[in-house]
Protein backbone atom coordinates (compact mmCIF):
# COMPACT_ATOMS: atom_id res chain seq x y z
CA UNK A 1 0.00 0.00 0.00
CA UNK A 2 1.70 3.31 -1.32
CA UNK A 3 1.81 6.23 1.63
CA UNK A 4 0.36 9.56 0.64
CA UNK A 5 2.86 12.50 -0.61
CA UNK A 6 1.20 14.20 2.99
CA UNK A 7 2.04 11.11 5.06
CA UNK A 8 5.70 10.78 3.50
CA UNK A 9 6.64 14.22 3.92
CA UNK A 10 5.85 14.38 6.92
CA UNK A 11 7.52 11.27 7.92
CA UNK A 12 10.92 12.66 6.16
CA UNK A 13 10.41 15.84 8.50
CA UNK A 14 9.96 12.78 11.71
CA UNK A 15 13.16 11.02 10.84
CA UNK A 16 15.19 14.23 9.95
CA UNK A 17 14.59 15.58 13.50
CA UNK A 18 15.30 12.24 14.63
CA UNK A 19 18.83 11.79 12.93
CA UNK A 20 19.32 15.67 13.66
CA UNK A 21 19.42 16.36 9.88
CA UNK A 22 17.49 19.74 9.96
CA UNK A 23 19.15 21.08 6.43
CA UNK A 24 18.19 17.83 4.63
CA UNK A 25 14.48 18.22 6.18
CA UNK A 26 14.53 21.77 4.60
CA UNK A 27 15.71 21.06 1.54
CA UNK A 28 15.15 17.58 0.49
CA UNK A 29 11.69 18.67 -1.64
CA UNK A 30 13.80 21.68 -3.68
CA UNK A 31 16.72 19.25 -4.84
CA UNK A 32 13.62 16.52 -5.79
CA UNK A 33 12.62 19.02 -7.76
CA UNK A 34 15.79 20.34 -9.17
CA UNK A 35 16.97 16.49 -9.84
CA UNK A 36 13.92 15.91 -11.77
CA UNK A 37 14.40 18.87 -13.75
CA UNK A 38 18.48 18.07 -14.65
CA UNK A 39 17.41 14.07 -14.64
CA UNK A 40 19.65 13.25 -11.80
CA UNK A 41 20.33 9.65 -10.41
CA UNK A 42 19.34 9.11 -7.24
CA UNK A 43 22.47 8.94 -5.87
CA UNK A 44 23.43 12.67 -6.97
CA UNK A 45 20.33 13.67 -5.51
CA UNK A 46 21.12 12.25 -2.27
CA UNK A 47 24.87 13.56 -2.42
CA UNK A 48 23.45 17.42 -2.70
CA UNK A 49 21.01 16.79 0.10
CA UNK A 50 23.54 15.12 2.30
CA UNK A 51 25.93 18.32 0.94
CA UNK A 52 23.90 20.88 2.44
CA UNK A 53 23.45 19.66 5.64
CA UNK A 54 27.43 18.93 5.87
CA UNK A 55 28.23 22.75 4.36
CA UNK A 56 26.00 24.16 7.49
CA UNK A 57 27.09 22.23 10.08
CA UNK A 58 30.97 22.44 9.50
CA UNK A 59 30.15 26.25 9.30
CA UNK A 60 27.96 25.75 12.65
CA UNK A 61 31.76 23.66 13.72
CA UNK A 62 33.96 26.57 12.70
CA UNK A 63 31.74 29.16 14.06
CA UNK A 64 31.78 27.21 17.68
CA UNK A 65 35.48 26.89 17.67
CA UNK A 66 35.79 30.54 16.61
CA UNK A 67 33.84 31.27 20.00
CA UNK A 68 35.29 29.10 22.18
CA UNK A 69 38.50 30.63 21.36
CA UNK A 70 37.73 33.64 22.83
CA UNK A 71 39.22 36.04 20.48
CA UNK A 72 39.13 39.62 21.46
CA UNK A 73 38.26 40.52 18.16
CA UNK A 74 37.67 39.08 14.46
CA UNK A 75 40.55 39.61 12.11
CA UNK A 76 42.14 37.93 9.12
CA UNK A 77 45.40 38.42 7.59
CA UNK A 78 43.81 39.70 4.38
CA UNK A 79 42.99 42.91 6.24
CA UNK A 80 46.79 43.31 7.68
CA UNK A 81 48.60 46.40 6.01
CA UNK A 82 52.03 44.96 5.41
CA UNK A 83 52.77 48.18 3.47
CA UNK A 84 52.77 50.24 6.56
CA UNK A 85 55.22 47.09 8.17
CA UNK A 86 57.81 46.29 6.18
CA UNK A 87 59.76 44.89 8.59
CA UNK A 88 57.13 41.88 8.68
CA UNK A 89 58.14 39.08 6.41
CA UNK A 90 54.70 38.93 4.40
CA UNK A 91 55.58 35.82 2.53
CA UNK A 92 56.58 33.69 5.91
CA UNK A 93 53.34 35.12 7.34
CA UNK A 94 50.72 33.60 4.53
CA UNK A 95 53.18 30.48 4.53
CA UNK A 96 52.46 30.35 8.21
CA UNK A 97 49.03 30.99 7.23
CA UNK A 98 49.08 27.14 5.35
CA UNK A 99 48.97 26.10 9.14
CA UNK A 100 52.34 23.37 8.23
CA UNK A 101 53.63 25.00 11.46
CA UNK A 102 51.11 22.90 13.66
CA UNK A 103 51.88 19.54 12.25
CA UNK A 104 55.74 20.63 13.16
CA UNK A 105 54.43 21.89 16.86
CA UNK A 106 56.67 25.14 15.75
CA UNK A 107 55.81 27.98 18.06
CA UNK A 108 55.20 31.91 16.57
CA UNK A 109 56.53 34.45 18.87
CA UNK A 110 55.99 38.25 17.71
CA UNK A 111 58.34 40.78 19.12
CA UNK A 112 57.38 44.37 19.18
CA UNK A 113 56.36 47.91 20.49
CA UNK A 114 52.84 48.47 21.03
CA UNK A 115 50.25 49.10 18.01
CA UNK A 116 52.35 47.51 15.39
CA UNK A 117 50.03 44.44 14.80
CA UNK A 118 50.92 41.50 16.79
CA UNK A 119 47.60 40.98 18.12
CA UNK A 120 46.22 41.28 14.79
CA UNK A 121 48.46 38.85 13.21
CA UNK A 122 48.25 36.19 16.00
CA UNK A 123 44.09 36.47 15.84
CA UNK A 124 44.21 36.02 12.08
CA UNK A 125 46.81 32.74 12.59
CA UNK A 126 44.34 31.41 15.03
CA UNK A 127 41.46 32.42 13.11
CA UNK A 128 42.83 29.89 10.20
CA UNK A 129 43.26 27.39 12.65
CA UNK A 130 39.88 27.45 14.02
CA UNK A 131 38.83 27.22 10.03
CA UNK A 132 40.64 23.91 9.99
CA UNK A 133 38.16 22.87 12.49
CA UNK A 134 41.01 22.36 15.15
CA UNK A 135 41.14 23.52 18.91
CA UNK A 136 42.67 27.27 19.87
CA UNK A 137 42.87 29.38 23.06
CA UNK A 138 43.01 32.98 23.31
CA UNK A 139 44.94 34.69 26.62
CA UNK A 140 46.35 37.69 27.45
CA UNK A 141 49.25 36.79 29.68
CA UNK A 142 47.48 38.08 32.89
CA UNK A 143 45.01 36.03 32.28
CA UNK A 144 46.63 32.81 31.98
CA UNK A 145 48.64 33.59 34.69
CA UNK A 146 45.51 34.03 36.84
CA UNK A 147 43.79 30.77 35.31
CA UNK A 148 46.96 28.69 36.43
CA UNK A 149 46.82 30.08 40.30
CA UNK A 150 43.56 29.43 40.63
CA UNK A 151 43.75 25.60 39.22
CA UNK A 152 46.77 25.41 41.78
CA UNK A 153 44.76 27.19 44.83
CA UNK A 154 41.55 24.39 43.63
CA UNK A 155 44.11 21.13 43.14
CA UNK A 156 43.65 21.39 39.89
CA UNK A 157 46.74 22.30 38.14
CA UNK A 158 48.18 19.15 36.70
CA UNK A 159 44.50 18.68 35.22
CA UNK A 160 44.32 22.20 33.86
CA UNK A 161 47.87 22.22 32.44
CA UNK A 162 47.02 18.76 30.91
CA UNK A 163 43.65 20.19 29.32
CA UNK A 164 45.92 23.17 27.64
CA UNK A 165 48.91 21.04 26.40
CA UNK A 166 46.23 19.16 23.71
CA UNK A 167 44.84 22.56 22.75
CA UNK A 168 46.39 22.48 18.89
CA UNK A 169 47.17 26.64 18.86
CA UNK A 170 47.43 28.26 22.28
CA UNK A 171 47.86 32.17 21.88
CA UNK A 172 49.57 34.59 24.59
CA UNK A 173 48.78 37.61 24.13
CA UNK A 174 50.67 40.90 25.80
CA UNK A 175 53.34 39.20 27.77
CA UNK A 176 56.03 41.43 29.05
CA UNK A 177 52.99 44.03 30.26
CA UNK A 178 52.87 43.59 33.68
CA UNK A 179 56.16 41.83 35.91
CA UNK A 180 55.16 37.74 37.06
CA UNK A 181 56.21 36.61 40.11
CA UNK A 182 58.84 33.82 40.47
CA UNK A 183 55.39 31.27 41.29
CA UNK A 184 53.70 32.41 39.02
CA UNK A 185 56.76 32.18 36.62
CA UNK A 186 57.33 28.35 38.03
CA UNK A 187 53.82 27.31 36.75
CA UNK A 188 54.16 29.48 33.32
CA UNK A 189 57.08 27.06 32.69
CA UNK A 190 55.36 23.91 33.43
CA UNK A 191 52.52 24.57 30.48
CA UNK A 192 55.65 25.16 28.76
CA UNK A 193 57.05 22.23 29.17
CA UNK A 194 54.36 20.52 28.87
CA UNK A 195 53.83 22.01 25.52
CA UNK A 196 56.94 21.31 24.00
CA UNK A 197 57.65 19.60 21.01
CA UNK A 198 53.68 18.68 21.26
CA UNK A 199 51.70 21.42 20.25
CA UNK A 200 52.28 25.35 18.99
CA UNK A 201 51.89 28.62 20.48
CA UNK A 202 51.71 31.95 19.66
CA UNK A 203 53.25 34.65 22.17
CA UNK A 204 53.42 38.39 21.74
CA UNK A 205 55.32 40.78 23.60
CA UNK A 206 56.70 44.26 23.96
CA UNK A 207 59.81 42.77 25.96
CA UNK A 208 63.26 42.17 23.83
CA UNK A 209 64.23 38.44 24.52
CA UNK A 210 67.03 39.95 27.06
CA UNK A 211 64.34 41.42 29.30
CA UNK A 212 62.33 37.85 29.78
CA UNK A 213 64.16 38.03 32.74
CA UNK A 214 62.46 41.11 34.22
CA UNK A 215 59.23 40.04 32.87
CA UNK A 216 59.56 36.39 35.41
CA UNK A 217 61.77 37.97 37.89
CA UNK A 218 64.10 35.35 37.59
CA UNK A 219 66.92 34.66 34.87
CA UNK A 220 67.06 31.23 35.01
CA UNK A 221 63.13 30.44 34.73
CA UNK A 222 63.17 32.98 31.79
CA UNK A 223 66.26 31.10 30.05
CA UNK A 224 64.15 27.89 30.33
CA UNK A 225 60.80 29.55 29.15
CA UNK A 226 62.70 31.04 25.94
CA UNK A 227 64.91 27.88 25.10
CA UNK A 228 61.31 26.39 24.80
CA UNK A 229 59.76 28.68 23.19
CA UNK A 230 62.94 29.71 20.39
CA UNK A 231 63.58 25.65 20.01
CA UNK A 232 61.54 25.15 17.21
CA UNK A 233 59.97 28.77 16.04
CA UNK A 234 59.39 31.53 13.88
CA UNK A 235 60.45 34.90 15.60
CA UNK A 236 59.19 37.96 13.77
CA UNK A 237 60.91 41.77 15.37
CA UNK A 238 58.64 43.98 14.59
CA UNK A 239 60.73 47.57 14.21
CA UNK A 240 57.25 49.62 13.07
CA UNK A 241 54.87 52.54 14.06
CA UNK A 242 51.78 52.14 15.97
CA UNK A 243 48.53 51.09 13.83
CA UNK A 244 46.07 53.24 16.34
CA UNK A 245 48.30 56.50 15.88
CA UNK A 246 47.95 56.05 12.19
CA UNK A 247 44.28 55.62 12.19
CA UNK A 248 43.74 58.47 15.08
CA UNK A 249 46.33 60.70 12.16
CA UNK A 250 43.76 59.29 9.47
CA UNK A 251 40.48 60.87 11.06
CA UNK A 252 42.09 64.25 12.34
CA UNK A 253 42.94 64.77 8.09
CA UNK A 254 39.27 64.14 7.15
Amino acid sequence: MKLATDNISKSIKEYCKLLSLPVVADCYETEAENAVKTKSSYQEYLYKVLQNQIIVRMDNSINAKIKKAKFPFIKTIEEFDFSFQPSIDEKLIRELANLNFLSHAKNIIFVGPPGVGKTHLSVAIGIKVAKARKRVLFFTAEELINQLISAELSKKLPTYIDSLSRIDLLIIDELGYLEIGKHAASLFFKLISKRYEKTSTIVTTNKPFDEWGDIFGDEVVAAAILDRLLHHSYPFLIQGKSYRVKELFDKKQK
